[in-house]
């Protein structure tokens, strides 16, 4: 008996969320099938790569991702140098300097880096605070004001700090909303509706429902992201119909696989190989299980989940 393939595509949709203005813009979400499966039915917004810029610099990253920022002195010097990275979509800003336990950079310093860099490039921002709720709210709200009009996307709002970030961003300055929760859908869909009850239109938001690398606690990531696209496209399940992003460099080079020596540990092989192997195979595993768009660092690692991408659509 010949086979004969039956199309899985759905009568509910993920929202369409677009970043960015002019011809870089960038729209995610907006399809109707589950992850990937371009086989049932076209995929019109592939998913997208952002290459994350850290305000601290490189100086302690891998030979290769140093000498590639070699010679840059400020962030919209690096954000020059990383819109030529084939396969890069967006900007995402990482302030990790913010950190009142860090470098505690102020948050006026950190707008005029978001600026310089809104200046210096043409291609969607993205901002990503310290993880400090109290310092990161207020840098979103800044940030939102200085870079109204350029659509702009601040990751994340959080439980605790929704409403601020929410009415800010969102509300005030008509920039994008990451919302970010746990590992949780039910965490996920509540800030979802928390969201859109203060105000914030559905195609304003972009759900952040957690990371981790590959290997550490991911199958609850897995899982989560699975039930979220299920619930949202099997059961028309409308307060989680944003599309995902999520920021995976910031968890991939922070593993030991990525940070241990070579001579400590000679028999994994080169480190800087094994930071790259981690950063592709999380990010290909996200992908796979629902997210939108991912965020990397290494200009190799984007090279080859680009190339992934191209393959499958």
């Amino acid at each position: 008996m010949p086979f004969k393939k039956t199309p899985q595509t759905f009568s509910a949709a993920i929202k369409a969320v677009e970043i960015g203005t002019g011809d870089k813009a960038i729209t995610i979400g907006g399809e109707n099938v589950l992850p990937l499966y371009s086989f049932d039915a076209e995929i019109a917004n592939a998913p997208k790569i952002g290459v994350e810029i850290l305000d601290t610099g490189f100086e302690n990253a891998p030979a290769g991702l140093k000498a590639f920022y070699e010679g840059c002195t400020s962030m919209a010097d690096m954000a020059k140098k990383a819109a030529t990275i084939e396969g890069a979509s967006f900007i995402c800003l990482h302030f990790e300097g913010a950190d009142p336990n860090g470098a505690d950079r102020s948050v006026d310093e950190c707008v005029a880096d978001a600026k310089a860099v809104a200046e210096a490039v043409d291609l969607p921002i993205v901002i990503m605070g310290c993880k400090n709720n109290e310092k990161d709210s207020d840098l979103f709200n800044k940030c939102s004001e200085a870079l109204q009009g350029k659509n702009i996307l601040v990751l994340a709002a959080k439980e605790e700090t929704y409403k601020a970030v929410g009415a800010s961003a969102g509300l005030a300055y008509g920039q994008k909303v990451g919302a970010e929760s746990s590992v949780d859908i039910n965490l996920a869909k509540q800030l979802n509706v928390l969201l859109t009850q203060l105000g914030v239109k559905q195609d304003s938001i972009v759900m952040h429902v957690g990371t981790a690398a590959a290997g550490y606690g991911f199958e609850y990531v897995v899982s989560t992201m699975e039930r979220i696209r299920l619930a949202a496209l099997g059961q028309n399940d409308n307060t989680l119909q944003m599309p995902v992003m999520t920021p995976v460099a910031s968890e991939a080079w922070n593993v030991k696989e990525a940070i241990a020596s070579e001579a400590d540990m000679p028999e994994w092989g080169d480190v800087e190989t094994r930071g790259i192997d981690m950063e592709v195979v999380t990010a290909s595993a996200v992908l796979a299980a629902g997210t939108n768009a991912v965020i990397l660092r290494h200009p190799q690692s984007i090279a080859t989940v680009s190339k992934l991408i191209n393959a499958l659509m």
